[in-house]
């Protein structure tokens, strides 16, 4: 407790104003690990900005549903190894997109 009240003095010493709520929030948040990107994010993102695609195509092009797309951005699902390979070739040729897309 002593943690959250040194932490809160701070914010609102930051802040110049009291902040009535910021105590509960911070005891609410103890313990909770921030969002967590993983390896497998990274890599469908930076395929898809090497494409210079929006998510739609680029989903068009490597054959699967946007929204799948969208889940492995967001880390809620993880792409299967043939994908991530597939995800690897085109960092490192983006001129393949071309070829997808054809």
């Amino acid at each position: 407790m002593k943690d959250i009240e040194r932490i809160a003095k701070a914010i609102e010493t930051d802040a110049g104003v009291p902040l009535p709520d910021l105590r509960k929030a911070l005891e609410e948040a103890k313990g909770r690990v921030g969002r967590v990107t993983t390896p497998e994010q990274m890599l469908v993102r930076q395929a898809r900005e090497a494409s210079g695609m929006t998510q739609p195509a680029f989903a068009e092009c490597i054959g699967t549903p946007v929204a799948t797309l969208r889940d492995w951005e967001q880390g809620r699902f993880a792409p299967s190894g043939a994908v991530l390979c597939l995800l690897r070739l085109i960092i490192k040729h983006p001129e393949l997109m071309a070829e997808l897309a054809a």
